[in-house]
């Protein structure tokens, strides 16, 4: 276009496009690549889709930006999320060990994008998968979908309810994707991806309000405690892996702001750290440079806090989760400080009965159940801890043992249930609901059923005893599965019908 001038007209009114912006007359800057953009384009190949899908993506938030610094509030109808949309043009028989990617059948599959940058690797190992399947043509434009402002990094000051700026909405809010609702399988465009864009940003905004640290450093494998004691002992861990020249991990985030890197690591004490949070479910990433590191957060106890993050955390589709905790043994042959690999899930948490029925089997994920294995051989060697595979019994209730003998009967009979916690079923259920493999590793703190209650000086004297190895054991098979991530890419968590191409 070099130092000529051109005019526009579009549905909003008249536009001059100089030197590679498109200024409203009225005094608004709208970037050229977004005009350029605002019909769906034709992709040569996934990376210029995903150059394409980010630069469209951060258009918006400029124009954003400079619409509400201007109060040319009207503009903001041009603030979209990027929409990716795939043209399978032929349906072709592939290789049946493929874990995702494929699809039963041609057609056009679409999914509206936010926050592009920071799943660029996920959306291109999908991309790639499913063009190196079929014959595709990918598209990239404007959705018709606004972005909220508060969903915008440093928006700057927004203005009153207006008509002319959008607000977060719940209407397009829920996992109808997930979930294989009819309506959302049976429209003129297929899903592609599992979330739409407003559900992706209110989980990200949750993400950083409960845990402390922003969505961007948050690593693909995740594991949840509830005790602070397991958090000091991951920043132990972390602070002894970054002095070590030989580790891949490149700094520990805390969620008080703090970042500690290698060069800091080796004059650092961890007992002299302030680990305490505000924050409801403090959060702690040990990062490496794919992202590939490990992030332990304290969701605190019971079924709803479990629930709420694991619906935040799977927009960003993390490798794996497991939940290391203590559990109330059943068995009365057991000792306080054996080892629980839970194999299977008595679910009477309640949480998501009306998400997952009672009915829908939650299968053990094998390849994180051999991780699990491995590591507890690795850290106890001959040590005379049993670790044994069982049921995990998860209710709402945490003074379930105070029933009667008779209701307790009722309560048990039938069920080859091992253990009893709070957390472990809703962990696992949600890891199944969004196709992320979950496992389970409990360590029995009491046997209330046969004379040995939770008392504070016992359970303290347990808690001093058993929470380093715990952790640790946690943390190798997290390592291992890090280290060879494709054993965890299976269809072991891919449905028969309502599933979409993407992981």
């Amino acid at each position: 276009m070099g130092r000529r001038t051109r005019w526009l007209r579009l549905a909003s009114g008249s536009f001059h496009i100089r030197r590679g912006y498109c200024a409203i007359r009225r005094g608004t800057a709208r970037p050229a690549r977004l005009v350029a953009m605002s019909k769906l384009q034709h992709c040569k190949d996934v990376d210029q889709a995903i150059v394409r899908l980010k630069d469209h993506y951060e258009a918006s938030c400029e124009l954003a930006r400079a619409t509400l610094a201007a109060g040319n509030f009207e503009d903001y109808r041009h603030v979209t999320y990027p929409k990716l949309m795939v043209d399978i043009r032929e349906w072709r028989p592939i290789d049946r060990s493929e874990p995702f990617g494929y699809v039963d059948e041609a057609g056009r599959y679409s999914a509206t994008i936010s926050k592009p940058h920071i799943i660029e690797a996920y959306l291109r190992e999908m991309l790639e998968r499913l063009t190196g399947n079929y014959p595709c043509d990918i598209y990239v434009g404007a959705s018709k979908v606004q972005i909220p402002p508060e969903y915008i990094a440093d928006a700057g000051a927004i203005p009153e309810r207006r008509g002319d700026i959008p607000r977060p909405t719940l209407d397009d809010v829920n996992d109808a994707i997930v979930d294989g609702d009819w309506r959302a399988f049976h429209g003129k465009e297929k899903p592609l991806f599992l979330f739409g864009a407003q559900r992706f940003d209110i989980a990200c905004a949750r993400i950083e309000h409960y845990t402390g640290i922003k969505v961007d450093s948050l690593q693909k494998y995740i594991l949840f405690t509830n005790y602070d004691m397991h958090t000091g002992e991951f920043v132990r861990f972390g602070l002894g892996a970054l002095a070590d020249e030989a580790s891949r991990y490149e700094a520990l985030l805390l969620p008080n702001g703090e970042s500690i890197h290698p060069n800091e690591a080796v004059d650092i004490d961890a007992d002299s750290l302030g680990l305490s949070s505000r924050f409801q479910m403090p959060r702690f990433d040990l990062v490496t440079r794919e992202g590939d590191g490990i992030t332990m957060i304290n969701i605190g106890v019971g079924p709803s806090n479990a629930k709420t993050i694991t619906d935040c955390l799977a927009v960003l589709r993390p490798e794996a989760w497991i939940m290391i905790g203590h559990c109330a043994g059943l068995d009365g042959r057991m000792r306080i400080g054996d080892l629980i690999l839970g194999n299977a899930y008595q679910r009477e948490d309640h949480i998501l009965d009306h998400r997952l029925g009672a009915n829908s089997p939650i299968p053990a994920v094998p390849e994180v159940q051999r991780a699990l294995e491995k590591a507890v051989e690795s850290v106890y060697g001959e040590d005379n801890v049993l670790m044994r595979t069982g049921t995990v019994l998860s209710t709402d209730d945490r003074n379930w043992e105070w029933r009667t003998n008779r209701e307790l009967w009722e309560w048990l009979r039938g069920s080859t249930a091992v253990a009893v916690d709070m957390e472990s079923c809703t962990l696992a259920a949600n890891g199944y609901r969004y196709r992320v493999p979950y496992g389970t590793l409990l360590s029995v703190s009491d046997l209330p059923l046969h004379a040995v209650p939770k008392l504070p000086a016992q359970a303290q004297a347990f808690y001093s005893n058993s929470k380093e190895a715990h952790v640790i054991c946690a943390v190798r098979a997290m390592e291992a599965l890090a280290a060879n991530p494709q054993r965890l890419r299976t269809r072991k968590l891919r449905r028969t019908i309502g599933e979409v191409p993407f992981r």
